[in-house]
């Protein structure tokens, strides 16, 4: 009996990450009974606030069968390319990391070392001057889809965080979700075998189910019961803090813009309606107090969190996803994606009943092999970075994977692969070139391609993507094309 397939699933977790969950095991496994307790997630559940996502968000909403229309405009979001990081090696220019590629390859080396080689000359133009979303993004316009230039330009989001909750509530329920408006006090486990039994609520009842998924944030109500296993990041990622505020609407852009501080770094977004600031920083360097102050406007008091990752976050029949799972700070806005992953992962790998250890050891497997690179990616910013205060002093030691990255790339200009990376070659390269990161080698497959000729391509695709970006329109513009679509 216990092989047969799991028909019932309680959800915990109110929150977007919740809801998320909710619909997809609905939506994605045939015949699956999904309830969810809709307690509204709390103030740290960073997946739950943060309203930026990255582009594999629109593949998520494409899964579900939400059309774009109702995902995204009646949501109240909008559409963002790239975040320009200023400020985070001291004398150097701001960068743009966008979602797209760098370059074009040509000759029988990658384009970055045709790059780097024109780089050690004087007057270079900067790398991301050659990615069409990076240009795209820094002159606030969105692609024209029949422009072949932009054909692997990707869109992430701003997300109306309360609007979009709502949105997938209203869907849930309508492919046949079962709410239960409550709050968990208690978890139950089975004597035998330490699965949990059910799930106790405020008002008396009891839910049982075949496997529960913890979106409840980073107290874990459920999957904590199982054990408190937790791999602490905060030898390396020093910020610990984050305030939110929000100021009157400017027109749109597609670029946010990332400004490192004293003590961390601060996010600025117009969104629809408003303008999303954010300031992560690190409380045993900054007071809450003066980061009140430099955030005018600030709704609520700093939020703590604690960064790092749950080991296994499947346990017997209970598995963590969002801030349950990994709490990780908002650079790089990975939060909702890493929930996102962690659901479309569980439909795909979704065990038997009886949740067998070699089943579930291999969604642990696969899920910290992403969750490490995504905490790599992250720390690099500010592994790299070049300022002088303590703040940004390096740690004594990186991880082993981010060390070995670094070491290969500072060499060569080569990059490691691992499994489950989230960001790209280019995305990699975005940062590490962007923050003044230089090989000591060039890669010797460069010396077939004469430099004049290597100039003159990058020179030639620089024209094409300024002619091509003038081509398209604004942010502004974008946005409301579409919504007097919805009108017609």
């Amino acid at each position: 009996m216990q092989d047969q397939p799991i028909r019932s699933v309680v959800v915990v977790g109110g929150g977007i990450v919740g809801w998320s969950a909710a619909v997809a095991l609905r939506r994605r496994v045939p015949g699956l009974a999904v309830t969810i307790v809709a307690a509204p997630p709390p103030p740290d559940a960073l997946a739950d606030r943060v309203p930026h996502t990255l582009p594999s968000t629109v593949g998520f909403h494409d899964d579900l069968g939400l059309r774009e229309d109702d995902a995204v405009l009646r949501a109240g979001g909008t559409w963002r390319l790239g975040t320009l990081f200023e400020g985070w090696a001291e004398g150097r220019p701001p960068y743009v990391h966008a979602y797209g590629s760098y370059g074009q390859p040509f000759g029988t080396a990658s384009f970055h070392h045709h790059w780097l080689r024109a780089a050690r000359g004087e007057g270079a133009a900067a790398f991301d001057a050659h990615a069409p979303a990076a240009m795209l993004a820094r002159a606030g316009r969105m692609p024209v889809p029949s422009l072949p230039l932009f054909a692997d330009v990707q869109s992430a989001l701003v997300l109306d965080v309360p609007r979009y909750r709502a949105m997938l509530a209203a869907f849930a329920q309508h492919i046949g979700v079962e709410v239960h408006d409550d709050i968990a006090t208690s978890v139950s486990l089975r004597t035998e075998d330490g699965f949990v039994d059910h799930v106790s609520m405020r008002d008396g009842s009891m839910l049982r189910a075949d496997l529960f998924v913890d979106a409840s944030g980073p107290q874990a109500t459920i999957r904590s019961t199982i054990d408190d296993g937790w791999e602490d990041w905060g030898r390396w990622l020093r910020c610990d803090r984050l305030l939110m505020a929000e100021s009157p609407a400017e027109p749109l852009s597609s670029l946010d813009r990332v400004t490192a501080l004293s003590a961390g770094w601060r996010w600025r977004t117009a969104a629809v309606g408003r303008v999303s600031h954010g300031l992560c920083y690190a409380g045993a360097f900054l007071s809450d107090a003066a980061a009140v102050e430099q955030m005018e406007g600030a709704t609520g008091s700093a939020v703590p969190f604690r960064q790092g990752t749950r080991p296994m976050p499947w346990a017997r029949n209970c598995v963590a996803i969002g801030d349950a799972a990994t709490v990780i700070e908002p650079l790089d806005f990975t939060n909702l994606h890493l929930a996102h992953s962690a659901i479309d992962r569980i439909v795909a790998m979704l065990p038997g009943r009886a949740c067998h250890p070699l089943e579930v050891a291999d969604y642990n497997r696969q899920a910290q092999a992403e969750v490490t690179r995504v905490r790599d990616f992250v720390l690099c910013h500010y592994a790299v970075a070049d300022r002088p205060e303590p703040f940004w002093q390096p740690p004594d030691d990186l991880p082993d994977s981010l060390a070995r990255t670094l070491a290969l790339f500072r060499e060569r200009g080569r990059l490691p692969f691992f499994e489950e990376e989230t960001f790209a070659r280019d995305d990699w390269l975005a940062v590490l070139l962007g923050q003044g990161v230089r090989p000591r080698r060039i890669d010797p497959l460069i010396e077939t391609t004469d430099p004049a000729e290597s100039d003159r391509a990058m020179a030639a695709y620089r024209t094409a993507i300024a002619a091509a970006v003038q081509r398209c329109p604004s942010a502004q513009d974008h946005y409301h094309l579409h919504r007097q679509r919805l009108t017609q």
